[in-house]
């Protein structure tokens, strides 16, 4: 294939979305027991049926296509078409009853993504972007709020946890440049500044299936996604610091800051 269908596959995503939502509610009403992985977070039974359904799907649609998950094992990543799916971005929100989790699912082309859905089943809310295609909210497009200067930005950030001594520097002083700063939005916060709710959000300790759905999402509402010292997001970045502005000039004066330690 030459040039991506992103209309088709952005239709396949969203049949994605609605089978992982369906799950979703359906279990919420049964209880929320976990269990505790090697790396100390939780996982609950509903996280590894969700990403096991949304595989078979893919792989009866989509043989030749690579998928890369967080509960089982990356296959095909060398492929030029890779799915990436988060089955429960914030699984500590999901197991606590606040709906500020949701599913992420991406689509790479040669190790970038190029199409995104973030979906939460309980507030039924949906963002979708892709690359030709501009980024929707429940259906209508959105855009980042433009022309935001760093003192009137308000900023998000899901957990500051995850910080080092460093990184935890970095973000006290952006912090304290922009106007104020909300916690505990998780995937929640990258949609906000797709629809200019916020202007900058940014979180440490992420991998590929937490930040390759938010990237297109972003990036085709107007504003600008990458790591800490400005690099882009492939599925092959690893562990980051991610950070997303709602313009590329306001982004230029984030990373600025974050750059200084």
């Amino acid at each position: 294939m030459s040039k991506p269908d992103i209309h088709a596959f952005a239709g396949f995503a969203e049949r994605l979305a609605d089978r992982s939502g369906a799950i979703i509610r359906e279990a919420i009403a049964k209880g929320r027991s976990f269990d505790t992985k090697a790396d100390h977070s939780p996982v609950t039974e509903i996280d590894r049926r969700v990403e096991d359904s949304l595989r078979r799907e893919i792989a009866i649609a989509h043989p030749d296509h690579g998928i890369l998950g967080e509960e089982y094992e990356s296959i095909g990543l060398d492929r030029d078409f890779v799915w990436i799916i988060d089955p429960i971005d914030g699984t500590k929100a999901f197991i606590t009853g606040i709906p500020t989790f949701g599913t992420l699912i991406a689509l790479a082309y040669k190790g970038t993504p190029i199409l995104g859905v973030i979906d939460n089943p309980v507030t039924a809310e949906r963002w979708i972007g892709g690359d030709g295609l501009p980024t929707r909210r429940n259906g209508e497009t959105v855009q980042t709020r433009k022309g935001a200067s760093l003192a009137d930005a308000i900023l998000g950030n899901g957990n500051p946890e995850p910080f080092d001594a460093g990184e935890r520097a970095a973000f006290e002083r952006l912090r304290s440049d922009t106007k104020w700063c909300v916690y505990g939005g998780g995937c929640h916060a990258y949609g906000r500044v797709s629809d200019g709710a916020l202007d900058i959000s940014l979180d440490g300790g992420l991998d590929p299936f937490d930040y390759c759905a938010l990237t297109p999402i972003v990036r085709n509402a107007g504003g600008a996604i990458t790591d800490w010292e400005g690099r882009e997001l492939t599925i092959h970045s690893g562990h980051r610091c991610v950070v997303a502005s709602g313009s590329p000039t306001l982004h230029e004066a984030v990373l600025d800051r974050l750059r200084r330690h």
